[in-house]
């Protein structure tokens, strides 16, 4: 179990009705407590740029969501429910609680910016502070797609019902999983992740289990999630601040800031979200990480 990512960060496994969990902390244990949670499709070692350095004014748990990197995998419902925002929410926060933290900040990104919203709007009291790191909320990516059928394929093909995707993936899962990488960053090469990284993704993406996992999170994006979104929008729910949205110029923020912001303020974002694009592809934790400590440090002490 390599170490070296995280110097000083001791390691956790934390046992729940869906499977064992596992996390690394770092930081003082009486300073203020903060998750951080990874996307698709990379695990905890996503932050390893910048979790040292949060880790000196906080207490830094970064955890590996169920069906990734070292956490439980187990297999999907029909519903779709078991790989839902909702539910990874609550195991965050159980996970979270068994470490001893009942509230606490959060920054998520990609899957875990969903994890992270969706579990802000459920239990707004938990949360002390949100970030959430190059998405736009789930329903508005559905609609944006439903116009411009082309975008965002993946969620499309991951979507798709059991077994097609996980089957085309496994045949070379991670070439798949690297061109989707490449796609993704800002200069279309893995040049911006560290071999140890590396090797921590390629050992989820080459297991049976996690390509399931990660289909079924995409599913419940496509099925609970979305409903999920829609039940709150016609109910008024808006997330609590402070809340951070980050974006990068080359991914989600490719069209400039307007764009994000209507998103945002058009569903969740409550007044005084603070919006904030930084030069980078779609990792922004590993391919700029001192523009995006530095944004969430302002975001933080703010």
């Amino acid at each position: 179990m390599p170490a070296d990512l995280f110097p000083g960060f001791t390691s956790h496994w934390i046992d729940l009705p869906d499977g064992r969990f596992f996390a690394r902390a770092g930081g003082p244990e009486d300073a203020p407590p903060l998750v951080l949670l990874h996307g698709f499709p990379q695990t905890h070692a996503c932050w390893h740029r910048i979790a040292p350095a949060l880790a000196s004014t906080h207490r830094v748990i970064c955890l590996d969501l169920k069906g990734y990197g070292w956490s439980a995998a187990p297999a999907g419902d029909a519903g779709h429910e078991a790989y839902s925002k909702r539910r990874m929410g609550q195991e965050v926060v159980a996970v979270m609680e068994r470490l001893g933290h009942v509230r606490f900040g959060l920054i998520g990104h990609d899957r875990g910016a969903r994890v992270g919203y969706r579990l802000a709007l459920d239990e707004p009291g938990r949360i002390a502070h949100l970030a959430l790191l190059d998405i736009l909320p789930t329903v508005s990516q559905w609609r944006k797609m439903e116009e411009e059928p082309g975008a965002y394929p993946h969620w499309r093909f991951l979507a798709q019902p059991a077994p097609k995707p996980e089957q085309e993936i496994g045949r070379a899962p991670i070439p798949y999983y690297e061109d989707l990488l490449r796609l993704w960053t800002g200069d279309g090469s893995l040049d911006a992740f560290s071999p140890g990284a590396l090797d921590l993704y390629r050992q989820s993406w080459n297991v049976p289990d996690r390509i399931h996992a990660a289909c079924e999170d995409y599913r419940a994006g496509a099925g609970p999630d979305r409903a999920a979104d829609e039940a709150d929008l016609a109910a008024g729910r808006r997330l609590a601040g402070p809340v951070l949205v980050l974006v990068a110029d080359r991914f989600v923020g490719r069209n400039g800031l307007d764009p994000v912001r209507q998103a945002w303020t058009g569903t969740f974002a409550p007044e005084g979200t603070a919006f904030e694009i930084v030069p980078s592809g779609h990792f922004v934790p590993e391919e700029n990480p001192q523009a995006t400590l530095a944004a969430l440090e302002r975001f933080l002490q703010a």
